[in-house]
Parts: C-alpha cells; sequence; structure tokens
C-alpha cells in the first residue's frame, strides 16, 4: 500500500469519525425528573424512558430525590436539568404548584416540558403521560365494596395531599364510596407521605381508634406495604387494598395478606414520556393526557399473561 493511498484511508476514517461525532454531539437531550427512587414503580418507569431513548436515539437521564416528601430537592433537581438547556424535559412533580415557576422558565427558554405521572397546575406541558388515577381509585372503591359486602367502616392511607396522585386516588375512591355505597362510612384519611415505616404506624394507630373496621385502601406501593404490616402487627383480619405492583404486594396477593390491588403501567408511562417529547419537538399535536392504562389484579389473576406483563419486581 503507498504512502498516498494510506494517506486517503486515514483521511476517510477520519471524516467518518467526525461525522460520528458530530452527530453524537447532536443527540437530542431530554432529561426526567421523576417524584423519587424509593419505590420498585420509578425504576420500571426508568426502565421504560431509557428504552425509549434507545428506541428514538435521544440521550435521556433520569433522576429523583431519595423520598416523595423532598419537594425542595425535587425543584433543585429541575432547575439543574434546566441550566443544561435540554431540548425538552419531563417531569413528575411532587407540588403541582411549586413547579410552575420554573415552567414558566423553561416555557421562555422554549424547553418542551412532558409532564408524567402527576398533572400540573399550568398549560405549559404539553401532555400528560399518567394512568387515569380517580377511575382506577373508583375500580379499588368497587372492589373493597364488594369484599365487604357493602356495609361496614374502612379508612385510607394516602401517600400525598400535594401532588395530584395523590388527591384524585383519593378523591376518585371516596366519591365512589360516597355516590355508591351508602352503607359505607369512611372513618379516618391519613396521609404517610408514601413512607412504608410511617404508613404502618399510622394504620396501627387507625386500627386501635377503630374496632371495627373492616377495610383499608393503600393509595401507592409505600402505603399499601405500611397497611399489610400494621395490619399483620396488629393481628387484625380485614379486606386491604392497594395501588401499584411491587414484590412485597404481589407476595401479600399470594399469601392472602391483601386482597387485590391496582396495577399501573410504569414502563409504559416511561416510554411514553420520551415518545411524546420527540413528537412534540417534531411538530406533531398531543393529546392533553395519554392514559397509560390501569388493571385490577388479584390471586385470581396474577399469573395471566396480560396482568403479569405489567407487574414488577
Amino acid at each position: 500500500m503507498s504512502g498516498k493511498q494510506l494517506w486517503r484511508i486515514t483521511l476517510g476514517i477520519g471524516i467518518a469519525l467526525g461525522a460520528s461525532l458530530a452527530a453524537s454531539a447532536q443527540q437530542v437531550y431530554i432529561p426526567l425528573v421523576s417524584k423519587g427512587f424509593q419505590h420498585q414503580f420509578w425504576q420500571s418507569v426508568k426502565a421504560g424512558a431509557e428504552q425509549a431513548g434507545k428506541d428514538f436515539d435521544v440521550k435521556v437521564t433520569f433522576e429523583g430525590p431519595e423520598s416523595e416528601a423532598m419537594i425542595d430537592k425535587q425543584i433543585d433537581m429541575l432547575a439543574a436539568v434546566l441550566a443544561k438547556n435540554p431540548k425538552a424535559i419531563g417531569l413528575a412533580a411532587l407540588d403541582k404548584k411549586a413547579v410552575v415557576p420554573l415552567l414558566k422558565k423553561a416555557q421562555a427558554a422554549k424547553v418542551l416540558v412532558v409532564a408524567f405521572d402527576a398533572s400540573v397546575d399550568s398549560d405549559i406541558p404539553v401532555t400528560t403521560a399518567s394512568t387515569d388515577n380517580r377511575a382506577a381509585a373508583a375500580l379499588a372503591a368497587d372492589k373493597m365494596a364488594e369484599l365487604i359486602g357493602k356495609s361496614g367502616e374502612i379508612a385510607l392511607v394516602v401517600h400525598d395531599q400535594t401532588n395530584s396522585t395523590g388527591i384524585d386516588r383519593r378523591d376518585g375512591f371516596v366519591e365512589r364510596i360516597k355516590t355508591s355505597y351508602p352503607g359505607i362510612k369512611i372513618v379516618s384519611i391519613q396521609y404517610g407521605g408514601g413512607d412504608h415505616l410511617k404508613s404502618t404506624e399510622i394504620t396501627k394507630s387507625i386500627l386501635q381508634a377503630n374496632p371495627n373496621l373492616k377495610g383499608i385502601f393503600g393509595t401507592n406501593e409505600g402505603s399499601a406495604v405500611g397497611v399489610i404490616n400494621g395490619v399483620k402487627e396488629m393481628k387484625r383480619k380485614l379486606v386491604v387494598i392497594g395501588y401499584d405492583a411491587g414484590k412485597q404486594q404481589k407476595d401479600a396477593i399470594r399469601a392472602g395478606l391483601m386482597a387485590g390491588a391496582i396495577t399501573q403501567n410504569p414502563v409504559g408511562i416511561g416510554y411514553k414520556t420520551v415518545e411524546a417529547a420527540v413528537k412534540a419537538l417534531k411538530g406533531e399535536k398531543l393529546p392533553k393526557v395519554i392514559d397509560t392504562g390501569f388493571y385490577w389484579y388479584d390471586k385470581n389473576n396474577i399469573d395471566d399473561p396480560k396482568i403479569a406483563a405489567v407487574l414488577y419486581d
């Protein structure tokens, strides 16, 4: 091989490498800021988002505070990703009002916003990828009513009263009970921040104060696990219904400690969030809400392939 031929090959490799690096440098950056990492649910959302990143050839990052009570830390994280000048962001807001000033900054910087899991008090997000939490909680209420014979006292352990998922699950459940089941009385609604230890103590307190209680609804993974543990520690027998589908809840259903639960589609939520951002950046029109679906599961259908596909460990 002559020196001239070698020079041409080297030049060609250099041009190809340069083009590859330029393409990489131009890859669209879409960070997602979630509510936290303490639940298996968020790991599944992350997996869905990362898969979409590969499928659509965009750079996706995923982060969230250690606890869903850390509103200030989430806001700091949101400010930090906005400072990196992304083309679009995904946000699962812990507080639907507190994030609005930063969303206004994103809008001013022409950064597209896709909300996921929870809505915000703003029309800035181009869409929201989430479960229909009111409808899902209403289904949980129907199941509770059926299992306790449509009469008796029940309670709720709710994960939050500042973000839309906590509010919608609480209200969807309460409204269905009040409008459809006059024989059922809700004697307590308590808030445990989605923390299973705090929710355990809350459950024990509710049980001590209400000896005739027939059922408790836990509105997310941490809440439901706390309810299960509280009921076990107090050695009480009652109907427990949960929300989400982590390993502890699945084990509790198989063991008969939990009657059943609502499962979301966390992988789908993560995937649809990134997909929506990509579509919005291309100028495609999106629906106001992308409904990612939900299912009821219990010991009778937990191994059904359709249900198993949206459960997670």
